[in-house]
């Protein structure tokens, strides 16, 4: 089945003279850098607020070894995409479409589209919660804004939304190329580290003045239900991980296919890192009192004017990150979206009024979501579970054990089976037991 925009295949040495080939076009002009920080802002995103949790699930070594295990595995089913990917302008569908057909295509433009409108949804919850506030009568939160300032009409929930939607997200969103989001994504991941230095100055305090209890090294298995809990932990850690989507539209503005790698490689080793030092000083901090968004913890008083400060620090410097974050899975979204709507039409770049209204579609889209429906926490657990690992793990190994060119070795098919296999057992227990404690409510 013959799938519009996909080119035929090439062999490896083909790959390597169209990769030299296309040195002398724009394709080269962005820069390795700006690549790490696009790659590092797709994969630091809500995700780094539940890395503690798992911690405090798993046990630290558990929890430290599933999140390098689970960044081994994320190089690897790159490695299998851009090994499977003909020419820079392929995309993840493109390759999909390649070895499964239109039908192929579909599953992975759907799996993003689902996965990604739902994190830009909670985004903006994020985004509200922390500047407005949230609930009502007594269970009112005030956020940072109400607290400083007071209740008013310019702070409440869905005006503080719009607001950052239209002055902020919607400049951010208005780029065509993702080379021109670096800097934003710099800026992103350096408000990520600064999370990474106050809890671990927070933590460090706490331990010196005897405040906190000695973490959790390894699981506590009290019953059935305990031992099915580690599992939800998977899905956490891999979506952490899952910027997959993103890998082609990056990758297609660097100078060759080996770029890619090494921005994808030096993106991984910085976001495990943050990861882990997230979660360590995160559960040394909080101890078994961690929510599963830590943000939560750090709503609260500290008894000093420092710790105010830091709880404020916090907030607003993780809401500004997730402001960042947005236009980058806004991004993939809008193009997997294009690709399924209009397949046969020229690209969705150069087609200015396409591109306008796709993107105000899916800005009035989410706005509407955010404020009618600001607890869909749940139906998010469920896809997580399913499409991201999906896109992070099943799709790429059965672009390698479908193997339309031909180019797969046996080291490669055994890694994709393993693959598949922990995604498919994860996701059905992670599931079991998101419905088991559902029903339980």
């Amino acid at each position: 089945m013959e799938v519009t925009g996909i080119s035929s295949p090439l062999l490896p040495e083909q790959r390597k003279q169209v990769s030299s080939s296309s040195s002398s076009t724009t394709n080269g002009s962005a820069s390795i850098s700006g690549a790490v920080f696009n790659v590092s802002t797709s994969i630091v995103g809500a995700g780094i607020m539940s890395i503690p949790a798992t911690l405090k699930v798993l046990g630290v070594i558990p929890a430290i070894g599933l999140i390098l295990i689970i960044a081994i595995l994320a190089d690897i089913s790159v490695d299998f995409l851009l090994r499977f990917t003909n020419s820079e302008k392929s995309t993840y569908a493109g390759v999909m479409g390649e070895s499964f057909g239109r039908i192929g295509a579909m599953m992975l433009q759907i799996c993003v589209m689902i996965t990604n409108l739902g994190c830009l949804i909670i985004y903006l919850i994020i985004i509200g919660d922390v500047l407005s506030g949230t609930g009502e009568g007594s269970a009112m939160h005030f956020g940072v804004l109400r607290e400083w300032f007071g209740v008013h009409w310019w702070n409440s929930r869905a005006f503080v939304i719009l607001f950052t939607l239209v002055f902020v997200l919607l400049p951010l969103v208005s780029f065509k190329r993702v080379e021109s989001l670096r800097f934003t994504s710099a800026i992103s991941i350096a408000l990520a580290v600064v999370f990474v230095v106050i809890s671990t100055v927070m933590a460090i305090s706490a331990l010196w003045q005897g405040k906190t209890n000695s973490p959790k090294l390894v699981p506590q298995l009290v019953n059935k239900a305990s031992f099915s809990e580690l599992f939800t932990a998977v899905p956490v850690i891999v979506g952490a991980f899952t910027f997959h989507f993103n890998v082609h539209p990056i990758g297609a503005e660097l100078g060759k296919p080996s770029d890619m790698v090494t921005a994808v490689r030096i993106s991984l080793v910085l976001c495990s890192a943050i990861y882990i030092f997230v979660g360590f000083f995160g559960y040394l901090l909080f101890g078994e009192s961690i929510m599963p968004d830590i943000l939560v913890n750090f709503d609260q008083n500290f008894g000093s004017a420092v710790g105010s400060i830091l709880n404020d620090v916090v907030r607003l410097s993780f809401a500004l990150h997730l402001m960042l974050v947005f236009p980058l899975l806004n991004f993939s979204l809008r193009i997997n979206l294009d690709g399924l709507l209009f397949p046969k039409c020229r690209p969705l770049a150069s087609h200015r009024i396409r591109f306008v209204l796709l993107t105000c579609l899916l800005l009035v889209l989410v706005y509407i979501i955010a404020i009618a429906i600001p607890n869909i926490w749940y139906f998010f657990q469920f896809m997580g579970s399913t499409t991201g690992l999906c896109i992070a793990f099943i799709f790429p190994g059965a672009i390698v054990l479908r193997d339309v060119h031909g180019i797969s070795t046996t080291k490669e098919k055994t890694l994709a089976v393993l693959m598949i296999g922990l995604a498919v057992i994860a996701s059905s227990i992670a599931i079991f037991s998101n419905i088991t404690s559902l029903v339980a409510r």
